[in-house]
């Protein structure tokens, strides 16, 4: 875990620190090429040299994993970046995609299927 990320995270006393924990742990452990920074206030993750899963902590009623293929506009695919979703993602666009947390149970209950979804999305956005 990124020391710069966790000093960011422990000034913003946000209410679910455990969750996004959680959620940093897991994102992390799925992929070890995933490399983790700040960027649009909260934690990213990098493949690649491309950002490909932001979180999203503000504001702080929820947490939100973003599934995209990094700031620049890129063409559109014709489908979806990957097939199952497992019913976790909100598809924006075929290449970009939100998951929502509002719990520890929730985090808990997506933890196997997070996983997968985060290395067919690194792999596929690549």
């Amino acid at each position: 875990m990124n020391k710069e990320v966790t000093t960011f995270l422990d000034s913003q006393n946000h209410p679910f620190r455990k969750e996004i924990e959680a959620l940093r742990k897991l994102i992390l452990s799925a992929n070890k090429e995933l490399i983790e920074n700040i960027k649009w206030n909260g934690p990213n993750y990098v493949y690649k040299n491309e950002d490909r899963i932001t979180m999203r902590i503000q504001p702080p009623k929820q947490m939100q994993l973003i599934f995209h293929c990094g700031a620049k506009v890129k063409s559109q695919p014709k489908t979806k970046r990957i097939k199952n979703d497992f019913g976790l993602l909100d598809w924006k666009g075929n290449d970009r995609a939100v998951a929502s947390f509002k719990t520890m149970l929730d985090v808990e209950a997506a933890k196997k299927n997070l996983i997968t979804i985060i290395n067919e999305w690194v792999k596929t956005a690549s």
